[in-house]
């Protein structure tokens, strides 16, 4: 079997603890902040865990078998 590739594109999105969870981070904190409340962009700020129903998935295209 050849090697499995990382997707580069996933690769930048989620990031792995050292538990090994992953996480990613909310989407609508990119820009156009000022027509958005400063308390939806705090709540959308920082990192959370990825969907159970979703980490098979992100695994695969993290080349994780």
């Amino acid at each position: 079997m050849p090697k499995m590739k990382t997707s580069k594109t996933a690769a930048k999105r989620f990031k792995k603890t050292g538990s090994g969870k992953l996480r990613r981070q909310q989407a609508n904190r990119q820009h156009l902040f000022e027509k958005k409340p400063s308390s939806r962009t705090r709540r959308l700020d920082g990192y959370v865990d990825v969907h159970s129903g979703d980490e098979k998935k992100i695994k695969r295209l993290l080349a994780e078998r």
